[in-house]
């Protein structure tokens, strides 16, 4: 799963051959393997614990490079280390940064050398991680899909996948309509919004949310913490708490009584989740589901308003939105590097020597950009087509099982909200957008617009009877003349003009139980 994950508030292949590693052993000794000094135990040459350069300070991904340069920097590190480059995670916390596409993939391929469990890192285990630090956050261990290997990663990852495969794709893609057309609906007449903090940052938490069996009006607060340990901020650990606080509420209320919900089908599956581990899932699809929705829509927005090649689209050009959407998974990738995998032992990735309990942080975004992979020159060159080799989801048995509803989501949110403001444009110059500073996720701080035409809603499709959950309150038909035009006409947006009839977030919800 490639969206980040919080932790801190849950208490803590094959090989391209060489004599030392032979074909099959899982040991890429590409780009550039060599023997070292002698004195390691488990490589000849190399003495212990000291695969990481030393004597010269090492690369920080925290900080501005990394928000405002990150394919700068990627591409630096790769000229001067190659496929695997040592990188600090913090003052004095060192880690690898794996930037070669065929080496990530190795690197998530190959349990037996590379786990999913942190409690094997040794930079806390030799004390030298501060009870403070912000990368609790992203590399506590939990007893989750994401931090397990083997039989146990596999029966969790089937509880997730299982969950996740029945929500009904058609009735999701309705759902993020009447929520997108509720967000821009409440939008002021003056014709400018931000489209990130009035659109990508709460449209997929309405539709996650209520997914999960939470109230609408959790939503707000929901963004704000994961926001606060997904970029690693001073206040992560206590957003954690409080965010853990919400879903082990929620899931006593769902196991004693189930409802249909992800939260339900979760509890009820055969795998036989704990409340705990429940819990803990929950936090992963709230993350995957959520944070990764919000970077893809919002890099989409700014491709589609600052690319000619997609502008030219809005007015009748080649490209499609879908095509958009491959490209920022491709080029800006909504996590951009991830944590990660620990080495179980004295191994060679990329020509690097890496020692038992190094952490390896997955370089997404570095990885896509790799020359050296077949297809990344093709989107170089801006001509992507339908290629989604992209590792953007992470890849081997962690790969992301939520990125299909991610997809319906994003796609929904950017295609509604193109037909409702087709004359969108950006309101400052392209170059003054700024990123967040998080070294996990890319994604913008800002995305002002200025607009004009204002493009009433399509028509609901007709009502058809279904079964409606007990607990939501329910909202009388329109009447005639609170429906909306049978055909969409734009209308210039003026102080004083008329405005669509705004639908409640729960009118909208109870449109998606009954198959609206």
């Amino acid at each position: 799963m490639s969206a980040t994950e919080p932790g801190p508030a849950f208490p803590p292949g094959s090989g391209h051959g060489s004599p030392a590693f032979p074909a099959g052993s899982g040991c890429p000794v590409a780009h550039g393997g060599h023997p070292g000094p002698p004195g390691h135990p488990g490589l000849p040459g190399v003495p212990p614990g000291r695969g990481l350069p030393t004597g010269v300070p090492l690369t920080p991904l925290y900080g501005p490079t990394v928000s405002e340069d990150p394919h700068g920097l990627y591409l630096r590190l790769r000229e001067r280390y190659g496929p695997v480059a040592p990188i600090e995670l913090e003052p004095g916390v060192e880690a690898w940064l794996v930037l070669g596409y065929a080496e990530l993939l190795e690197l998530t391929r190959n349990e037996a050398l590379f786990s999913k469990d942190s409690r094997r890192w040794r930079v806390p285990a030799e004390g030298r991680l501060p009870t403070n630090s912000r990368l609790l956050t992203m590399t506590s261990w939990r007893p989750t899909l994401l931090n397990l290997d083997g039989a146990e990663h596999q029966r969790l990852r089937s509880a997730v996948s299982d969950t996740l495969a029945q929500i009904d794709h058609h009735q999701l893609r309705g759902t993020t309509e009447a929520a997108a057309n509720g967000l821009i609906d409440s939008w002021g007449p003056d014709g400018t919004a931000d489209l990130i903090a009035q659109y990508a940052r709460q449209l997929p938490l309405l539709v996650f949310t209520q997914l999960v069996g939470l109230p609408a009006e959790a939503g707000p607060r929901l963004v704000e913490l994961i926001s606060h340990f997904v970029d690693s901020s001073a206040e992560s650990q206590r957003a954690g708490a409080e965010f853990q606080a919400i879903l082990v509420d929620l899931v006593r209320r769902r196991r004693a009584a189930p409802s249909a919900d992800l939260t339900s089908w979760l509890l009820a599956h055969p795998a036989g989740l704990t409340d705990e581990e429940a819990v803990h899932h929950l936090v992963v699809l709230m993350v995957a589901g959520n944070e990764t929705s919000i970077n893809w829509t919002g890099n989409t927005l700014r491709l589609l308003l600052t690319d000619r090649r997609f502008r030219a689209t809005l007015t009748g050009g080649r490209l499609t939105v879908s095509d958009a959407l491959e490209e920022v998974l491709w080029r800006d990738p909504p996590t951009q590097n991830f944590p990660g995998r620990w080495a179980t032992g004295d191994t060679v990735l990329g020509g690097q020597y890496i020692s038992a309990g190094d952490m390896l942080v997955l370089g997404l975004a570095a990885a896509n950009a790799d020359p050296a992979a077949q297809g990344v020159s093709a989107a170089a060159q801006g001509s992507l087509g339908g290629n989604r080799a992209h590792l953007a989801w992470g890849a081997g048995r962690h790969v992301c099982p939520a990125q299909h509803p991610a997809r319906i989501i994003v796609e929904t949110a950017v295609e509604t909200l193109l037909h409702r403001l087709p004359d969108l444009q950006l309101a400052v110059p392209s170059g003054e957008l700024a990123w967040r500073p998080s070294p996990w996720s890319r994604a913008l701080t800002a995305l002002p617009v200025l607009y004009s035409a204002f493009t009433p809603p399509r028509p609901p499709a007709p009502e058809r009877p279904a079964w409606t959950p007990p607990s939501l309150p329910q909202e009388p038909a329109p009447s005639p003349s609170d429906s909306t035009p049978s055909e969409a006409t734009s209308t210039e947006r003026t102080p004083g003009s008329a405005r669509p009839v705004q639908r409640s977030w729960w009118s909208s919800l109870a449109g998606w139980w009954s198959g609206r």
